[in-house]
């Protein structure tokens, strides 16, 4: 569970950073053209949107880098992950497989306790 949890906590933060690119590119370019009524309008809040696109990939791919040694710790990241994406960027076409996969790797990474010992970590 912990080598699945690292494979779909890393896909989901590669995802995510190339659907992070694209909402911050959104971003300038509405900065720079201007809003366009009905076609390209600024989101709420830049700044958040913005470090959301951001951190959130970077804490997928932390969290699945740190699942097989460290599996609590990772799922927490990676839960925190998809959680961040939802919030931050919406459940759509683009964010669906960021999110789910961070969401299933954190599932993974919690319920897998370490192989040398009876009990899970918590």
């Amino acid at each position: 569970m912990r080598n699945a949890a690292l494979t779909l906590g890393v896909i989901a933060g590669i995802v995510g950073m190339i659907v992070g690119f694209f909402a911050y590119g959104y971003t300038a370019v509405v900065e720079q053209m201007g809003e366009v009524h009905g076609v390209m309008e600024q989101v709420g809040d830049v700044h958040v949107f913005r470090a959301v696109t951001v951190l959130a990939p970077v804490l997928a791919i932390a969290g699945g880098a740190m699942a097989r040694t460290n599996a609590l710790a990772g799922g927490v990241l990676m839960a925190v992950s998809a959680v961040g994406m939802y919030w931050g960027l919406g459940f759509n076409v683009f964010t669906m497989f960021p999110i789910v996969f961070a969401a299933v790797a954190s599932v993974l990474a919690l319920a897998a306790g370490k192989p040398d010992e009876a009990r899970a970590h918590f």
